[in-house]
């Protein structure tokens, strides 16, 4: 992982973490607008629209700015194409933030939430001091419970019944993982 602080991106093997610009709007929607991204995120609408893009969109810069939160589209390194999203909050005072992701799903099964996800751990500890940083999935997506398995991060607990999904309250699991060079 390699952080551009100037230009805000970060780089790995296969992505560049990079801001939206409002004309990644159309992309987003098109991605988005998935009934299967849907279901397992807990607060994307659906269906999704362009103006539901912007409006997530034209935070980004201030949240990044104000150390409140760090929204990086995840692009293809090699031709810029748009993969999903990733995200990271800031909660200062505990040093800790969450972890979330969505990928469009003609992307699903390449890695990419795997290595979007360790780089923005790596971007946590060593960038921005953090002392933990956590996830939450619904218990129906064991596929994303893989990506946080396979960046280090340990199962904590499952909310049950803690948020309601479709009409239907639906558990979260919890995981995290400690910074252990700031100890």
């Amino acid at each position: 992982m390699s952080y551009d602080h100037k230009h805000k991106t970060i780089s790995t093997d296969r992505l560049i973490l990079r801001l939206f610009q409002k004309s990644d709007a159309e992309t987003v929607a098109k991605l988005c607008n998935n009934y299967n991204i849907y279901k397992n995120t807990l607060y994307l609408p659906y269906p999704y629209s362009v103006e539901d893009a912007l409006s997530w969109i034209e935070r980004h810069y201030d949240n990044y700015i104000s150390d409140k939160a760090y929204e990086f589209a995840i692009t293809d390194k090699e031709n810029g194409k748009l993969l999903g999203a990733i995200a990271l909050s800031n909660n200062q005072p505990f040093q800790h933030g969450e972890l979330a992701y969505w990928i469009g799903e003609e992307f699903w099964g390449n890695g990419y939430a795997t290595e979007a996800a360790q780089a923005i751990i790596q971007f946590a500890f060593a960038e921005k001091g953090y002392h933990k940083v956590f996830a939450r999935y619904f218990d129906s997506n064991p596929a994303s419970g893989k990506v946080l398995q396979k960046i280090g991060m340990k199962e904590e607990g499952i909310l049950i019944d803690h948020v309601k999904k479709e009409n239907q309250f639906v558990d979260l699991v919890y995981y995290g993982i400690i910074n252990r060079l700031d100890e």
